[in-house]
């Protein structure tokens, strides 16, 4: 599926499952946002105690196994690791800083649009800036080191994890923690979500489907194979809010799960985007590959993980009302951490992209 045929077919599917999930209960241009639901898994697991996001969404345990099974049919699956782990688990931390500043993750973004959202326009542009900062340092030699070959068993952890939380989704133990009110409480039901997680998993496995990959490739290489897939996401999410959701609002003011502060939107998105450049890929990206196996990869989603779980406990994620005090200086605090390991791990003897550096894409 490396013909651009493909990644476009991807794309329409992922933008018609959105707009299914948003149909028969998913929040408003919410059909997919991985930032948005890893954070509501750290919540289900008590890792914050914000009651309107606590939720074990099956979306997110359907893209790992998908792109695990996938990998494993097409004999791709693969166990590496060991680049600079605690550094990824910084930039993944970061990464979720930046994103629920924004109030969402790339993907979400391009659904916002769709939506008629157009604070997620400002958001795109600060986007496109961080990733046009990563690429500064791409090209000077930026590298997080080599990647090593380890156990199959350390590869099948992380899939057998997410097995782990749909039976705890589907027996409901009175430890876990669901949203009665708020977006947490808002869920497709969970055998349709984990099946639309299964298909976008599986696709975008195969695809290599990254926003940030494609931004990437577009501007070094004149390559657009990677963005047509989210042009194709963004279309058909469109026609569906149109037509089938009948959600499509065009403005700044009152969207949903949004906030209209430009500087603080373009802020974040730029601080995701620099972020998710220097770990190889966008969060979806980064689910997919730890999905095939890709422990560094899942080292990136752990960090993610906690980084949403720390935005609620120390007030840091924005909310409809704006970016709270805490939350800029956060986004202030990550682009000084973000330059500093961006410039420290430049290889000045090789300067060429190489390893997870080159996004996988």
């Amino acid at each position: 599926m490396k013909d651009k045929k493909g990644i476009i077919f991807t794309g329409v599917i992922v933008g018609l499952v959105a707009t299914i999930l948003v149909k028969y209960g998913n929040p408003v241009n919410m059909g997919f946002c991985i930032a948005c639901f890893l954070r509501d898994i750290s919540g289900s697991l008590g890792l914050h105690r914000a009651a309107v996001v606590q939720y074990i969404r099956p979306e997110i345990i359907g893209l790992v196994l998908g792109a695990f099974f996938m990998s494993i049919g097409t004999k791709e699956f693969k166990t590496r690791g060991g680049s600079s782990p605690f550094l990824r688990f910084v930039l993944g931390f970061l990464v979720m800083v930046g994103a629920l500043m924004f109030l969402g993750c790339p993907l979400r973004m391009v659904l916002r649009m769709a939506g008629g959202d157009l604070n997620a326009f400002v958001g795109f542009f600060g986007f496109a800036a961080g990733i046009g900062t990563g690429i500064f340092f791409l090209n000077k030699g930026f590298s997080l080191k080599r990647t090593y070959s380890l156990s199959k068993l350390e590869g099948y952890s992380f899939p057998a994890l997410n097995l782990g939380l749909l039976a705890l989704l589907i027996l409901a133990p009175t430890f876990i923690f669901f949203s009665t009110k708020g977006p947490g409480s808002k869920y497709a039901p969970w055998i349709l979500a984990l099946a639309a997680g299964l298909i976008v998993g599986s696709l975008a496995q195969r695809t290599r489907l990254c926003m940030v990959g494609g931004l990437r490739d577009a501007v070094l290489f004149k390559d657009f194979y990677l963005i047509s897939g989210f042009i194709s996401i963004f279309v058909v999410a469109l026609i569906g809010n149109l037509l089938v959701t009948n959600s499509f609002d065009l403005g700044f003011a009152s969207q949903p799960v949004a906030h209209t502060d430009g500087l603080w939107n373009f802020l974040g998105m730029m601080l995701a985007g620099w972020g998710s450049v220097l770990l190889g890929g966008c969060p979806l990206r980064q689910l997919v590959l730890a999905g095939e196996g890709n422990i560094d990869s899942v080292i990136s989603v752990i960090g993610m993980t906690i980084g949403g779980a720390f935005a609620h406990n120390f007030s840091l994620a924005a909310s409809p009302k704006g970016p709270t005090s805490n939350g800029q200086v956060a986004v202030i605090l990550g682009f000084v951490i973000l330059l500093v390991v961006s410039y420290l791990n430049i290889e000045k003897a090789d300067i060429k992209l190489k390893g997870d550096v080159e996004l996988e894409a």
